[in-house]
């Protein structure tokens, strides 16, 4: 006969929702477990799905942290790309509450205090707070002020924590956080398409939207006009600082442009008939911008191309769940390219790391954008040979990153550092589970028995470097 695992949680919990903290003293019992903490986490921007799946892992680990109630994070509807939707309609948000129950309570809305509606106090943690730190300033704020709003929660918590936190946010982020069903059934389909046309293929995260290049104060010889109209965006941030274009550059925070990103796989060995996924908003420039990578790698192909407008219906006005769409096919790909090293990469490069290992290639920009200026004063072979040795560390390899260096969501070392760790992933420190949920469990540990294709073995990638990037 099975043991019912202890939970952790008291009946007089503590709620967290990207935001809100509620506490009530009770006697004898402890300042956590007196308090009701609403963390009700507003989410912004939703546009992409890995902005929310990091905001929404680091919102569970604080509940955890706080012995709190999550209550199901809120995403911002009011930012610049107006996306009306709400979490469950992205994720499932059943199979979340139920798979984190034994970590952390969930529930779907704020719940009334002695039959009154809460009006939260709101506040916000510094970033890269510790556990420490979220004990020492929210415990004694909830036991003030009764509840709380946590704001601004992108990166308010620790890349550094103990290793039972970091498997939480592993469960958390690589199992709890499923797509709903018509993601997933349209992702399945768009997989389906791409294998069609070629056993192999690449995902390209093309982030070349206005939006993306007027953050990044990077300049792509459009002359006035393109000046004008990125600074015209520009001012829609208005805590942006004026950047000087040739020093964004020279630092690799420019992301290439489609014609560098072809350029740079054609000299890591890839050929012309390759078949890319490219991942994308509406790129700068548009058709002309993109002619450039289609002359290299005549096999493009995107979510309109490969599916009808009455197929994209039910996703095309939403950014976050055409997001969704791309990160599903991306995480699918053999091969898995961006042309910035921002956060999606990092995500996306965690992620296959832990279901097994498939290559996630990131541009060293520091060094190639000079390559890219003098390529005209050189052989093919000495830019190729040349870009195969500035992308030694950045091709994906599995021992690429060292443990304890990079984010981790980018390298989530404590999760997979041997075949122990990764069966010991789903307890909260090894917890007995219901038949359906093992079932569930062990099909998607399953995948990471899956090998790279050999469209990744295009360079040795030994005594790797590491450098500061740039992440949007």
């Amino acid at each position: 006969m099975k043991k019912k695992s202890k939970s952790r949680h008291h009946n007089n919990a503590v709620y967290i929702g990207v935001g809100i903290l509620l506490c009530q003293r009770i006697p004898f019992i402890s300042a956590v477990a007196a308090c009701i903490l609403f963390l009700i986490a507003v989410l912004s921007p939703p546009i992409n799905d890995h902005h929310v799946r990091h905001r929404i892992t680091d919102a569970v680990v604080a509940a955890y942290i706080l012995n709190a109630t999550l209550v199901v994070p809120k995403l911002d509807q009011k930012s610049y790309w107006k996306d009306q939707s709400n979490f469950s309609q992205i994720f499932d948000v059943d199979w979340f509450i139920s798979y984190l129950r034994r970590d952390v309570k969930i529930v779907k809305e704020l719940p009334a205090i002695n039959g009154r509606v809460v009006n939260p106090y709101r506040t916000r943690v510094p970033r890269k707070c510790n556990q420490g730190c979220y004990q020492s300033r929210m415990i004694p704020l909830l036991d003030k002020k009764k509840a709380v709003v946590l704001t601004k929660f992108d990166f308010r918590l620790s890349n550094r924590l103990a290793t039972n936190l970091q498997k939480l946010r592993c469960r958390a982020n690589y199992h709890a956080l499923k797509f709903t069903d018509p993601i997933l059934e349209m992702g399945k389909t768009l997989v389906q398409r791409m294998r069609e046309k070629s056993n192999h293929f690449i995902a390209l995260h093309l982030r070349f939207e206005s939006d993306m290049l007027a953050f990044s104060g990077c300049y792509y010889g459009g002359g006035d006009k393109e000046r004008q109209e990125l600074q015209q965006i520009r001012t829609r941030w208005k805590t942006l600082h004026k950047r000087n274009p040739d020093r964004e550059r020279r630092q690799g925070r420019c992301p290439l442009t489609p014609e560098e990103v072809g350029l740079m796989l054609r000299a890591l060995g890839y050929s012309s008939d390759v078949h890319i996924y490219v991942a994308s908003g509406e790129v700068y420039g548009g058709e002309n911008t993109i002619a450039p990578l289609k002359a290299l790698f005549p096999n493009i192909h995107s979510k309109d191309s490969l599916t009808t407008k009455q197929q994209l219906a039910q996703f095309v006005s939403y950014s976050s769940r055409m997001s969704a769409l791309d990160y599903t096919v991306c995480d699918e790909s053999d091969v898995f390219v961006t042309n910035n090293n921002g956060n999606m990469a990092k995500m996306l490069a965690g992620r296959r790391r832990y279901f097994g290992h498939k290559p996630t290639i990131r541009p060293n920009a520091k060094k190639l954008w000079r390559l890219f200026m003098d390529r005209n004063n050189m052989t093919w072979e000495e830019f190729a040979s040349t870009t195969q040795g500035y992308q030694i560390g950045f091709m994906g390899e599995p021992n690429e990153v060292k443990p304890g260096r990079g984010e981790f969501h980018e390298n989530p070392v404590a999760c997979i550092c041997d075949a122990k760790s990764k069966s010991m992933i789903h307890s909260k420190l090894d917890i007995e589970s219901d038949g359906d949920e093992n079932e569930n469990r062990t099909h998607v540990q399953s995948l990471a028995s899956r090998d790279g294709s050999d469209l990744g073995q295009i360079v040795n990638l030994e005594n790797p470097e590491l450098e500061e990037i740039f992440s949007d």
